[in-house]
């Protein structure tokens, strides 16, 4: 059964590249939207020469992670004859985003001053790494450098490492994912009103954004959040990892109904009443020795015992490598793992929409063949096949 999508009719152009505006536009584009790629003639978009696990020439594994159910238009945005056919795309379109360098949408013709001739209804997303208008528009910026700035790494890590990146990019994906968020918000607007407008982000915003309670305490209290032994959380305990025979769990006793959940279950009813760990004050004055006495209890058995035994009753987790995660049964009956062609490839797997529509998952189809939608495009807009054929020709499309 083919599931009726929201988004459907919705025509998105992106001039995008690598990960932050390709995760949110992907999340459009599997909600229905058609989102058209605009990629530079000669090589496309970077992601697509990222390795190291390439699917022959100009696609990737990694392009292949951020650009599922999208179109492929192939623009030199820099040539004089870009402009007109990049107008008569707007005209047919409800937004433009991209993730350009702040200083670039300016000189590329991106910005809505330049696009509302052609369609006063044109919203235009700007995600860029430090904004745009700004001493550091031009800089060029990267997750990691957000993290790095924004505090995220003085926050992660054991009390005595050197400051610690997360592990995976998430700065890019919460931008990805603000973007989708923002270009739907500005579509609404314009269909309201008739007018479209600029909407701008950032990932240095987003990642100060995310720094959430600890920057409330911080700029109200002047309290500065620091790092506690093994992820533990910053004023609650026991919340935390624990050592098994066999491996690591993380034990989550957030509310005081599960720290008196997780002492019954776990045989040590007798700390409940422990003066000492009374209240979740107690708890965390005397984090040390109560993360002593469930250390030597937790090490007795291994992770899945621990796991069978709590949850549902206490949050608990295994601590999962990539191959546990993805081979956990409840894992895989979640249906997050699908399977798309490829033309190099007999089927890759690729991770699904965490969206659920009317309880069944959205359609995953493989990233855009580089520039495999430019002619069908051209002419959908008025170019006849010899416009087209010189377009080729002279390198702009």
């Amino acid at each position: 059964m083919t599931i009726p999508l929201p988004l459907a009719g919705m025509r998105i152009l992106s001039v995008e590249r690598h990960a932050a505006g390709p995760y949110g536009s992907m999340a459009l584009a599997q909600l229905g939207a058609e989102v058209i790629k605009i990629e530079p003639p000669q090589g496309g978009d970077t992601a697509r020469a990222t390795g190291p696990f390439f699917l022959g020439q100009d696609d990737s594994l990694f392009f292949q992670t951020f650009n599922l159910n999208k179109r492929s238009f192939t623009l030199d945005l820099k040539a004089p004859e870009a402009r007109d056919i990049l107008h008569r795309l707007v005209a047919t379109a409800d937004a433009v985003t991209n993730n350009c360098r702040g200083d670039q949408p300016a000189k590329l013709g991106l910005e809505y001053a330049a696009l509302a001739p052609a369609n006063a209804k044109i919203v235009c997303v700007h995600a860029s790494a430090y904004g745009r208008g700004n001493e550091r528009e031009s800089w060029p910026g990267y997750d990691y450098l957000m993290q790095a700035e924004a505090g995220f790494l003085s926050l992660t890590g054991e009390p005595d490492a050197p400051p610690t990146r997360f592990g995976l990019s998430m700065v890019d994906y919460m931008t990805g994912q603000m973007l989708a968020t923002t270009t739907l918000a500005g579509i609404i607007g314009a269909r309201a009103t008739g007018i479209g407008r600029d909407y701008d982000l950032c990932l240095l915003d987003t990642a100060l954004h995310q720094t959430s309670y600890p920057a409330t305490w911080h700029l109200n209290e002047g309290y500065e959040t620091g790092r506690a032994p093994r992820s533990a959380h910053p004023t609650v305990t026991p919340s935390q990892l624990f050592r098994t025979a066999d491996g690591w769990i993380f034990v989550m006793a957030q509310l005081p109904k599960f720290w008196t959940r997780l002492v019954q279950a776990i045989g040590a009813p007798g700390l409940s009443t422990d003066p000492r760990f009374t209240t979740i004050p107690d708890r965390l004055r005397n984090r040390q020795a109560l993360v002593a006495i469930l250390d030597d209890i937790f090490v007795t058995q291994p992770t899945r015992h621990w796991v069978d035994l709590l949850g549902g009753i206490c949050p608990v987790s295994a601590v999962h490598n990539m191959e546990q995660a993805f081979s956990d049964p409840f894992i895989l009956s979640r249906g997050m793992v699908q399977t798309i062609p490829n033309e190099k490839h007999p089927e890759i797997k690729v991770l699904a929409s965490p969206i659920l529509v009317d309880g069944l998952r959205l359609a995953a189809n493989p990233s855009p063949r580089l520039g495999g939608d430019t002619s069908a495009l051209l002419a959908e807009i008025g170019f006849s096949e010899m416009e087209i054929a010189r377009f080729t020709e002279i390198g702009v499309v």
